[in-house]
């Protein structure tokens, strides 16, 4: 393994200490973790449609299969 070194402010350091010691690991362990999420984070917020981030949604909630094209769901919209 690699090592990095940074200086964060103080504050930073405290929150970094009390999150590791809450999940009983280190803080080396929690930071790679971190960085490791915010990494795939943008990595998937680059790639693909809105749709390709949302697919595991589709069907999830109950309700008209024609909503946005029958013109009876449309009656009174917006009043």
């Amino acid at each position: 393994m690699k090592t990095i070194s940074l200086k964060v402010p103080e504050a930073l350091a405290i929150r970094l200490e009390e999150a590791a010691r809450r999940r009983g690991i280190g803080r080396s362990k929690l930071i790679r973790d971190a960085v490791e999420s915010y990494l795939q984070t943008e990595d998937g917020a680059r790639s693909g449609s809105a749709l390709s981030q949302a697919i595991d949604l589709a069907g999830v909630v109950a309700g008209p299969e024609d909503l946005s094209t029958n013109r009876a769901h449309l009656r009174n919209f917006g009043r």
